[in-house]
């Protein structure tokens, strides 16, 4: 009986009998702390399970809260029982009513007596030292903590608010080194009656009932005082997220628990049977006699935190909505936009699925509908061609896309037309790549047969909208590749611009381009661009169609001539 068992239980109680039971048929004697909030009904039942069972015992109740000093108390009130009822008793090991031992108990009191006067307990100062993964850590110590940091946030926050404006402080009880670790230990029976019986302990538990989270600093620095040999850390293996939330194990947990060589694990989800069957009985081959080592497991576990604090690149469910600028990526693969080519060339989309492969839309973005490649009505991921549906969350319809085809190029066109919700989103998106054509919407608009004064105000709208597109490009913070080029500029040399563009999608090679998709007829846009100046509507977008060399006639134009002459 060199071993006896403190167990903190609050819910899950045939998970925490079994558990005890075990323990104690090994000849290790327990004794449960059950919170006081348990209704008294249900602790009576609890405890009648027990009846004739000389080696488990209960001790005296509190309502036990996180973060207060009520944690602590149940721990003292559970220990002072098991060594006063158990006087062979020479380690203490603190679990709670979600632990599950790892290695059979026999394992553990021989691993114990190569190690008679050593405490485990993870015990880290606080000056040297970074423990916690979020909160406070030496002022812990140093201010009053009086409000439940969950049940009274605002009062909490208040008042540490007020201690540090008016630069109040606690004076730390001489001879304690604050340290702080992991409430789970093991420690002898010297070092507990060491602190449970000190001569200043009713000033040690004055003290520390004030400090937050006393459950990870009372037993952690006490134990510096007295303990002649400590081994800073824990038997149990327990890992945290990156909220600093236990993480919970579950039946597809089995093997990497037996990895880790430690002899209790924590948390263990109740409903986890075969981890229970399987731990909790003694048919198991024989455990090699290894040092506990949760290092093992680390990897996976910081793997786990880092896909949940970051989240795949470009995916959003309901489970992982991150704020702006949490997304660890707003897309997940590279795509193209094509803003104005579709306006100067008219079979551009087709032409380009040709030339890079991939699949090629249309205006994604079209007020009426979505353009999908192919005239499709249903994409990948069951995303439809409706505008409503769309618009509803334009963003996501383009994550959406681009996750439901990932490793398929996508590329779409867009302009001025189109619902411009998603302009600042691709301009933020390190994924895109946009070569824009400004001002290409007036190709079209120099060849409509609709009365003038409709073209001069579609003209005007057109340019509005396209020059906050372009200012969105020209932000600082824009992360997406941008081509830039007036209308006038990319007609001046229409091959070259292009093959940059290309060159940049799927990187240099030795197909170069030797045509151009056929373009609209340009010749009117000079005299279309002069007289919307003279309506009144200054092209801004367009460029200066008055610095080009004068278009070389077609062939056909120039044998008319010939002839005429």
């Amino acid at each position: 009986m060199s071993l006896g068992f403190v167990m903190l239980v609050h819910t899950a109680f045939d998970r925490a009998e079994q558990v005890a039971r075990y323990w104690a048929d090994h000849d290790c004697p327990v004794v449960i702390h059950v919170d006081g909030k348990v209704p008294m009904k249900a602790f009576r039942a609890f405890r009648d399970r027990f009846r004739g069972e000389p080696k488990v015992r209960f001790s005296k109740r509190v309502r036990v809260e996180w973060g207060t000093w009520s944690l602590v108390r149940a721990t003292q009130l559970a220990t002072e029982r098991l060594l006063d009822n158990f006087p062979q008793v020479r380690h203490v090991f603190l679990a709670s009513g979600s632990c599950l031992p790892l290695r059979p108990v026999g394992g553990l009191q021989a691993y114990l007596a190569t190690h008679p006067e050593t405490d485990f307990i993870e015990s880290v100062t606080t000056d040297e030292v970074t423990w916690t993964v979020d909160g406070l850590e030496r002022e812990r110590f140093t201010l009053r903590f009086p409000f439940s940091w969950r049940r009274r946030r605002r009062l909490f926050d208040r008042y540490v608010a007020i201690q540090r404006a008016l630069g109040l402080k606690r004076r730390i009880p001489e001879g304690v080194s604050p340290h702080l670790g992991s409430q789970w230990w093991c420690l002898t029976r010297r070092t507990l009656e060491s602190i449970l019986n000190a001569p200043d302990r009713a000033k040690m538990d004055r003290y520390f009932a004030k400090v937050w989270i006393p459950d990870e600093s009372y037993f952690q620095s006490l134990a510096r005082r007295y303990s002649p040999a400590i081994e800073s850390r824990s038997l149990t293996l327990s890992k945290f997220d990156v909220q600093g939330k236990p993480h919970v194990f579950y039946d597809d947990h089995a093997k990497l628990l037996e990895r880790s060589d430690c002899f209790v694990a924590r948390k263990v989800w109740p409903r986890a049977d075969l981890l229970y069957r399987t731990f909790l009985t003694d048919d198991r081959p024989a455990a090699k006699r290894a040092e506990p080592n949760p290092g093992k497991i680390d990897r996976v576990f910081s793997k786990a935190n880092e896909r949940r604090g970051q989240g795949r690149p470009g995916l959003y469910s309901q489970a992982r909505f991150p704020a702006a600028g949490w997304e660890n990526g707003l897309t997940c693969a590279r795509y193209n936009v094509f803003a104005g080519f579709g306006d100067l060339h008219p079979g551009f989309a087709d032409w380009l699925a040709r030339r890079i492969g991939g699949r090629v839309h249309g205006h994604l973005y079209h007020p009426d509908r979505v353009e999908f490649a192919g005239g499709e009505t249903v994409m990948n991921g069951c995303l439809t061609d409706s505008a409503t549906l769309r618009d509803y969350r334009p963003t996501q319809f383009l994550t959406n896309l681009l996750w439901s085809t990932r490793g398929e190029r996508q590329s779409f066109l867009f302009g001025p037309r189109d619902t411009q919700e998603i302009v600042d989103f691709m301009a933020r998106d390190p994924n895109a790549t946009l070569a824009v054509v400004s001002g290409a919407w007036a190709v079209p608009l120099s060849q409509s047969q609709a009365p003038f004064p409709e073209i001069r105000a579609e003209a005007a709208r057109l340019q509005r909208i396209e020059l906050e597109f372009l200012k969105a490009l020209r932000d600082r913070h824009v992360s997406a590749r941008v081509h830039l080029w007036t209308l006038a500029d990319y007609v001046a040399q229409p091959m070259e611009k292009l093959q940059g563009v290309l060159d940049e999608i799927t990187g240099p090679g030795p197909r170069r381009l030797t045509t151009v998709p056929d373009m609209r007829p340009l010749d009117d846009i000079p005299a279309f661009l002069q007289r919307l100046r003279n309506e009144g509507v200054k092209p801004q977008v367009t460029g200066d169609f008055a610095s080009l060399p004068a278009r070389r006639p077609a062939p056909e134009a120039e044998a008319q001539v010939r002839d005429a002459g």
